[in-house]
């Protein structure tokens, strides 16, 4: 058995986040603008040590309320793609960008699982249309 990584881009080419303000703009390009107020999403976003983006992966669609994140799955996703980093995203149909005690749940256990295996959950943000929250400038992670 022989275990190999290649990618098709160069490193320097990728996109870098440095701020959530960064990864809000990345985001909203990769979201389907006309259902961001209809259904919720969760997304992932996958970075290196540098912070470049290595890929953006939807996780789950869900209903009007809620849409599942699995753990597994999202760890699974950032294993198989080297990824050093996260950031997680979901969007809230409503507009209201304040987190609900599902959202502090399933943050603090994937921060969690982050630690064991050395991928650091960097933020979580709540995107919306025209604003965010992001629970690493909330000093929440």
């Amino acid at each position: 058995m022989q275990v190999s990584y290649r990618t098709g881009y160069k490193v320097q080419e990728r996109p870098q986040i440095n701020s959530s303000n960064d990864a809000y703009h990345i985001l909203l390009q990769h979201w389907k603008l006309g259902s961001i107020e209809y259904l919720e999403e969760f997304k992932v976003i996958l970075l290196n040590t540098t912070n470049r983006v290595l890929g953006i992966v939807d996780i789950s669609i869900g209903g009007v309320q809620g849409t599942l994140a699995d753990p597994k799955v999202i760890f699974a996703i950032a294993l198989k793609t080297n990824s050093s980093k996260l950031i997680l995203a979901h969007n809230h149909p409503s507009g209201n960008t304040k987190p609900s005690n599902a959202d502090l749940k399933i943050t603090q256990k994937l921060k969690e699982g982050g630690k064991l295996l050395e991928i650091e959950v960097c933020d979580h943000i709540i995107v919306t249309t025209d604003r965010y929250y992001s629970f690493a400038d909330e000093c929440m992670m």
